[in-house]
């Protein structure tokens, strides 16, 4: 299990362990937060086809799917 800081996920690599249609290396974009300040969801995009997606945070920290940095 990766351990995290969801405040300093921004601008943070990660590698696909899967890719699928040739997306591999993503970058996080985007952080979006409660009121109170708290991380809930980020914006994953792909650095190959600019294709984003959102996903919780806590989805980074599966070492099946995710590895951090590009590898």
């Amino acid at each position: 299990m990766n351990r995290l800081n969801p405040r300093k996920l921004l601008l943070s690599k990660w590698t696909a362990a899967q890719p699928q249609q040739r997306e591999k290396h993503f970058l996080v974009t985007e952080l979006f937060r409660d009121e109170e300040g708290t991380v809930l969801e980020i914006e994953l995009q792909a650095v190959l086809t600019r294709r984003s997606q959102r996903l919780g945070w806590q989805t980074l920290q599966n070492d099946s799917e995710w590895r951090m940095g590009w590898q």
